[in-house]
């Protein structure tokens, strides 16, 4: 079971999200825990002022430090990484939600206003992340965001758990297309391979249709991962797929971790 700890100025924002589809059937499966930690409770201010201007001048507003080092403090362990969701972070992808997978434990800060006090982010924040270029009002939803995709990889979550392996960025290639009955709909017909019962057929389609797709949208990911071929009846492309390993998600290649600070 992994547990993360949500800092947060609204945590009714995550009521609903909670309670509905994966992340509520994980919480349920005994997989998941999330605990909902309000920042204001933590202020020492008699009005639970949580922000104030920035030194130096200029517009919005500032978390204040003393409420969210208190809430970190709160919950922090040794060991435990502490996510600061930023537009200034490292691009989340699904390789850096894998390397979660294999944490007991998270802590995740969401800011709000213009910026969290930057002695939090020096002293307790370890991991900053980007969930794409653009801007929101605050962290909830980038927290709900990669909460999700905690969830339904973990065990037991999703009934046929060969779906999410197959999904989109699980192997450096956006996820092939998919069809469902009918089998004609609005003058459009399923692609004859898929009702034809060739398994092996079957795969391979699939396989070409996702590096066509990739190729198309995404050609920075071949860049990044390499070009696929068919070898020995297989496509490889030189990386190793995520795959349980005594109890862990593992590629064979090594996490990221402290190195004399």
């Amino acid at each position: 079971m992994i547990t993360i700890n949500i800092l947060t100025l609204f945590p009714y924002m995550f009521k609903g999200f909670l309670s509905e589809s994966i992340p509520n059937i994980a919480q349920q499966k005994g997989q998941l825990s999330v605990h909902l930690i309000d920042i204001r409770d933590f202020s020492e201010d008699k009005h639970r002022k949580v922000d104030d201007y920035q030194y130096g001048g200029g517009a919005g507003l500032v978390m204040t430090p003393q409420p969210l080092a208190s809430a970190i403090n709160h919950v922090l362990k040794p060991d435990i990484p502490v996510i600061y969701f930023t537009p200034q972070g490292q691009l989340l992808n699904q390789n850096i939600i894998r390397k979660y997978l294999n944490l007991q434990e998270i802590i995740i800060v969401c800011g709000h206003y213009k910026e969290i006090d930057q002695r939090i982010r020096d002293k307790y924040i370890t991991d900053e992340i980007s969930i794409g270029d653009y801007v929101l009002s605050g962290g909830e939803l980038p927290a709900m965001v990669f909460t999700d995709a905690i969830a339904r990889l973990l065990d037991n979550v999703i009934s046929d758990p060969d779906s999410a392996l197959t999904d989109s960025h699980e192997n450096g290639l956006l996820g092939h297309p998919c069809y469902t009955r009918p089998y004609e709909f609005e003058g459009m017909k399923v692609p004859e391979v898929l009702v034809s019962g060739n398994h092996k057929e079957i795969d391979n389609w699939r396989k070409v249709k996702s590096i066509e797709l990739t190729k198309k949208i995404r050609p920075d990911i071949i860049m990044e991962n390499g070009e696929w071929e068919m070898n020995n009846g297989k496509w490889t492309n030189g990386v190793s797929p995520f795959k349980p390993n005594n109890g862990k998600w593992t590629n064979g290649v090594s996490p990221f971790k402290p190195n004399n600070g």
